[in-house]
């Protein structure tokens, strides 16, 4: 006992090593493919950083070569306007020096318009001052900041990884809220980024045999709800990391929190043959197997399909359920108990109830004409109505002939004044031994069962001219819950169906 005790030991110590290598091996694939991203990362910032110095000295080149055509143009306007002036003022004194050596004064006289022409010449009006200068040091530049600065860059902080609080998360109405905070304050944070995966693995993640992470991306808080799941496996792995405006940090230790729920199909070996079963539905198929001739014993209750009803279907056109034509499908495969027959349309599901609460909701399309929900013992026979016999418990819906909502078990009914709802909640307490139906939409409470469970149960479902679907991998909702002391405040109203102790 003692070496197999220590050779158990050493097998899981051999399994954590070998899973711990394999994260290892992940890490160091992570690490070179992280590497020669973060190098691209690395030439695109700085091929951007070259893009905007090469566009600030395009910038910079363009306003120095238009300083200096405008510099240029003021001064050749003034050369030109020089050049003008001394031509002219030139012709000017050579007439002016000519008519100087007219000695007559009745000949100089006939000049006294050269006096005119010299006083207005251009070249007194000229300004003999540059109208711009040749100083060009107001378009230099000093760059020694910047290049200081450049200089002393280096890499963007990495941010601190997260700390996921366990206690701070909750679990509930298949929803989960993830809370987590920072090691220290970190006023660069832009965003949170959440991974989750589902494992049936309890510990630290396993890096081979998982799924997938699920990535959540741009959470500006420190806490986020994933509502709406599934629970089609026991726990769901999360971690975190924060970023900032550039580089994302490490994650955090990943936290592995239960979700446990009642997660089963519908059982196809065992259903009758007139059920299409797949999964999670059910429909009614009155091609699916031979004809059944099967007398109905007993006088029948209250909202259960008459023989006399069907024989009146039959005549109006719809094929009875009675007879059915041999179809395509394939000999029934032997499972673990006869196939339902005859006037039991019944599936069930393919997952024991020996324990603890549970909860899952069943929608009926909306032209189904018959249909149970509840649950049975594996005993049931293969004969057997579900609430026709004391090892099953159900509600039954009749939308044929006559509208009919009643609560049944070993062959008693009780008939429901509530409106059939859209959806409904099945919750069983096999510990407490209570089944309660309801509203799965508002929980309102529609009928509850009282009794002592002895047997493991099996979800069951009748359907006639119609489908079913279910809803499974669902918690017990919380008002549920809530409701647990007014739903056994309720029992003793019903004392022909309640309080029933199975044998």
């Amino acid at each position: 006992e003692a070496l197999q005790r220590i050779i158990s030991t050493l097998a899981n110590k051999n399994d954590e090593i070998q899973n711990f290598i394999d994260t290892l091996n992940h890490t160091l694939k992570g690490v070179q493919e992280n590497s020669s991203n973060i190098l691209s990362e690395l030439d695109e910032e700085f091929d951007s950083l070259y893009s905007i110095l090469d566009e600030v000295k395009e910038s910079m080149v363009n306003s120095i070569k238009q300083e200096q055509a405008r510099k240029s143009q003021e001064l050749q306007s003034q050369i030109s306007q020089c050049n003008n002036a001394l031509e002219n003022s030139e012709e000017l004194l050579e007439f002016a020096t000519r008519s100087l050596d007219i000695k007559e004064p009745e000949e100089f006289s006939k000049y006294v318009c050269v006096y005119h022409r010299v006083t207005m010449a251009s070249a007194f009006r000229l300004s003999l001052k540059p109208k711009v200068s040749d100083n060009m040091t107001h378009l230099m530049v000093d760059f020694s900041q910047e290049r200081q600065m450049l200089q002393t860059l280096k890499f963007l902080p990495v941010p601190k990884a997260p700390e996921i609080d366990p206690v701070e998360c909750l679990v509930a109405d298949n929803s989960v809220t993830v809370a987590w905070r920072m090691p220290e304050e970190d006023n660069k944070i832009d965003h949170f980024i959440l991974e989750h995966r589902k494992t049936n693995f309890d510990g630290l993640p396993r890096v081979k045999d998982e799924r997938c992470w699920e990535i959540i991306d741009n959470i500006k808080g420190t806490e986020y709800t994933l509502s709406g799941l599934k629970f089609d496996s026991k726990y769901m792995n999360f971690r975190v990391r924060a970023c900032n405006k550039a580089v994302a940090g490490e994650y955090s230790d990943p936290v592995t929190l239960e979700t446990k729920a009642l997660n089963f199909n519908l059982d196809n070996s065992s259903s009758h043959l007139n059920l299409k079963v797949e999964d999670t539905c059910v429909e009614w198929d009155p091609t699916g197997g031979k004809g059944q001739e099967s007398k109905i014993k007993g006088k029948e209750n209250k909202g259960s399909v008459h023989v006399t009803s069907l024989k009146k279907h039959t005549r109006s056109g719809t094929p009875s359920p009675k007879r059915t034509s041999v179809g395509s499908r394939p000999p029934a495969v032997r499972g673990s108990r006869d196939r339902f027959t005859g006037e039991s349309y019944t599936v069930l599901g393919d997952t024991a109830i020996e324990s603890g609460q549970h909860y899952w909701e069943v929608k009926a399309q909306k032209d189904c004409k018959s249909y149970s929900v509840g649950v049975a013992y594996k005993t049931l026979g293969k004969f057997d109505q579900l609430g026709k016999t004391n090892t099953s418990w159900c509600i039954h819906v009749n939308n044929w002939l006559q509208n009919t909502f009643a609560a049944k078990h070993n062959n008693k009914v009780k008939a429901l004044d509530v409106t059939v709802p859209e959806k409904i909640g099945v919750f069983c307490d096999f510990d407490g031994g209570q089944l309660s139906f309801y509203d799965a939409n508002s929980k309102q409470l529609l009928y509850s069962f009282k009794t002592k469970f002895t047997q493991p149960l099996l979800p069951g479902f009748m359907v006639w001219c119609g489908g079913l679907s279910l809803s499974t991998g669902m918690q017990v909702p919380s008002a549920v819950r809530t409701l647990q002391k007014s739903e056994n405040g309720m029992t003793g109203s019903a004392s022909s169906l309640n309080n029933v102790v199975t044998q």
